[in-house]
Formats: structure tokens, sequence, C-alpha cells
């Protein structure tokens, strides 16, 4: 959640970076100030009542002690009239604070100064690109026909068992999902990251803290009975181990990661390019999260986009660096880099990794404060978090990238997680 006093006190730099997102900037900071201007002239109005309230107390004692009756008879009217004005007050109070509350809520964070406007993907920006894209013989296979072909990816179980969009894995294919898992922990591990298994459901207020809640709550689902939500990401847990924490900042950087499943929705996604694991409702993700101070977190982001090349690299996919324009950006972020593979038989790009500088708005809403040994009052922390990396399609790219007429190929750092160096039949 952005901070009232940057909306405030920098509202010329609040529009124009609202504005990136191709929504009504000036009609969303107008309301914010008359919210802001009403809870500000009630609490005004109510201090001065509860003044004199206090003031006329004191007051009626003295007159009753003076012998004048008929004077403090005329307090006691007007003490009254006070307390019902400062009940109505009170609640009026409380209505425009929660008014107030929930209009910011719906304010997403401000790009940053780097974020080009645009309205949709194709005015991303290409960052850079790298690998040569494999050139495969005209009977190459998508990845659904090989998993189907070589015995180790059930599309159509899942469907039995839960519905489309939950894969079944069975065989080499879940060896490679197990190595996958391993190598990009040990990777971060290596690079300092202190790994956590968090839990798999979220209560509403942590879905809140990391943005999930109230901007994607149809994308995610709900075990109403008990109300809590299956996870997302691992950043939603992860994240939350720090909300209503102050941190000092001898603690900072603070780096995690976490293998979680994650559950997505996916609502009103169909179509030839969600087939098989281009888009499903559970996948596997490793996720990497820091929390930094304000004047590091940028230069921290440019090091995550560094260890997910480094991983693209070891599994010898082609991929491309996009940054994201503002009206492709999630809710929560300021500014997000995407991570592509080639998909060689499908022809086409596949997300595989987001990685995001939150600056102040995830920490805002969980209360993530660090403190400085000389600071008067504690500072919001800056959040990131980036995928180091989402399994579904890195499998994908890898089954078609690498088919061959003897088998599938496994890339030779990941040889030593899987056990052997080819899928076969």
């Amino acid at each position: 959640m952005l901070e009232l006093n940057f909306l405030r006190e920098q509202r010329e730099e609040a529009e124009q970076r609202l504005t990136k997102r191709n929504i009504d900037a000036k009609a969303l900071l107008d309301t914010a100030r008359e919210l802001d201007d009403l809870r500000r002239a009630t609490q005004t109005d109510l201090d001065a009542r509860l003044a004199e309230l206090n003031g006329l107390s004191r007051t009626i004692g003295d007159l009753m002690k003076a012998g004048k009756k008929d004077e403090a008879e005329t307090a006691r009217a007007r003490t009254t009239d006070l307390k019902a004005a400062t009940a109505s007050l009170k609640e009026k109070l409380e209505a425009t604070e929660k008014a107030l509350q929930d209009h910011l809520c719906t304010i997403p964070n401000a790009p940053s100064a780097k974020v080009p406007a645009g309205r949709t993907p194709e005015e991303n920006i290409t960052v850079m690109q790298e690998g040569a894209i494999p050139e495969l013989g005209a009977d190459a296979k998508p990845h659904w026909e090989l998993g189907e072909e070589y015995g180790f990816l059930h599309m159509d179980l899942g469907v039995k068992i839960t519905g489309a969009g939950f894969p079944v894995y069975s065989g080499q294919g879940a060896k490679l999902q197990r190595a996958l898992i391993a190598f990009f922990l040990d990777k971060a591990t290596e690079a300092g990251y202190r790994e956590i298994i968090p839990p798999h459901m979220v209560n509403a207020e942590s879905a809140f803290s990391t943005g999930q809640l109230p901007d994607k709550e149809g994308q995610m689902y709900h075990a109403t009975a008990d109300g809590l939500y299956l996870i997302p990401t691992a950043e939603v847990p992860i994240t939350n181990l720090y909300r209503d924490e102050i941190v000092e900042a001898a603690q900072l950087p603070i780096k995690m990661v976490g293998y979680t499943p994650c559950f997505r929705r996916e609502a009103g996604s169909y179509g030839a390019h969600v087939r098989g694991l281009n888009r499903v409702h559970q996948f596997d993700k490793v996720e990497i999260v820091r929390i930094e101070k304000p004047e590091n977190s940028y230069a921290v982001l440019e090091e995550m986009v560094e260890h997910v090349k480094g991983l693209l690299r070891a599994l010898e996919l082609p991929y491309r660096q996009l940054l994201l324009c503002g009206g492709d950006m999630g809710f929560s972020s300021a500014l997000t880099y995407d991570m592509e593979v080639w998909s060689a038989a499908q022809k086409r790009w596949l997300e595989v990794s987001s990685i995001s500088n939150f600056e102040t708005y995830q920490s805002n809403r969980l209360k993530l404060r660090y403190r400085n040994t000389d600071d008067k009052k504690p500072k919001l922390a800056h959040t990131l978090n980036g995928s180091a990396l989402a399994l579904a399609r890195i499998v994908a790219a890898l089954l078609e990238n690498n088919q061959t007429p003897e088998g599938i190929r496994i890339p030779k750092a990941l040889q030593p997680y899987t056990g052997f160096a080819m899928i076969t039949k």
C-alpha cells in the first residue's frame, strides 16, 4: 500500500508514476485527499470537543464547591451535549478511516521512473537475449505429446483425479521435477539465501499484506470453512514471516529461499496457448525473497536477475529478459523483469520468472520496518522477490528443446541430480 504522506506531499510525482498504469490516477488521488482531509477535520473537531469536555468536568466540581449551582448545572448540560457529539464524531472518524483505508487498498503501487508507459505485453521492452535458438526437425513434438509418448507426463490422469490443469508426473518425469527443485535450492543456498519450508496455506491477513487481497481474490483457491487460502507463490508465506516486525539494520539484508507447490485458479484461461504445462492450476516453484534497505534495493534487483540468468545458462536454455511496461505489471510491483525461455516445438517464448521490487508497498501493509542505531523511529524496508525458478514451463522447454531420436537429453548441470543423462521410452 502506498504511503499516505507520499500521496499528499509528492502528489505530482505520485500521479505521474501511477498514470503509467493507464488508470485514472488523478481521480484516485483526489478521492484519497478528500477522505484524508475529512479524517483530519473530524479528528480536529473531536479533539476540540474532548478537550472542552475534560475542562468542563474539572470546572463543575470547582463551581459546586464555590456554591455556583446554576452555573454547574449549565456546565453539566453542556457536557451531556458534548458526550453525544463526541460519540457521533468517533463513529464518523471510524467510518472515514475505514473508507480511506479501503480506498488506499485499491491504489496499485507507483511504477518506478525506469518503467515504460504501455498498456499491453507487446509494449514491454526486451532488455537482452542470450542463447542459440534450437532448430528442430519437422517431426518435433510439443511437450504434452512427448510426455505421453515417453510415459512420464499424464495430463489426463490429473483430470481424472482433480480436474484440468493438475498434471501428474511419473518415473523419469517425477525425478526431473525433484532434480530441478534440488538444483534451484542448492544454487540459492550457495548464493547466501536461507532455506525456508513455509505453510502452503495462509490466512487473509497474510494474503492482504503481500498484495494478493483484495486484488487477486478470484485467482486464489479459498478454503472457506477455515478462511484460508492456498498459496499462489512462496512469496506470500515467506515474506509474512516478518509481518509486524522491526528488524535491526545489522540484520539486513535478509535473504530467503523456499520451494512450494503453487496454486492458481487462472480463471478464464483457455485456448491452444495454455495447453499442457503452459498454464496449470498447480505447479512447483522455488522463490527467492529479499528484505533490504531502500538505498540498496535496485542494485539488489539486478543481482537477483543475474542469479536467475545463471540458472537458465546452466540449463542451456535460450532466454530473454523483459522490462514490463506499466500496464502489464503486477498490482504491488514498482518494477518487474520477466524472464522467458524459448519453446522450440511451440516456437514461442514462455515466461518462467518474474523478479520484482515492491519498494515499501508490501512493507507498509506488513508493518515491516528496520531501525538504524541512530534512528529516532523505524523506517519501512523494501521487499523483493523472484521466481528461481518456476518448473512447469522450464520442464516444457527442456523437453521440447532437447528432444532427439535417441530420447530427451538432460543438461549436464542437472545430470548429477537426475542420475541419468537421457529420458528414454
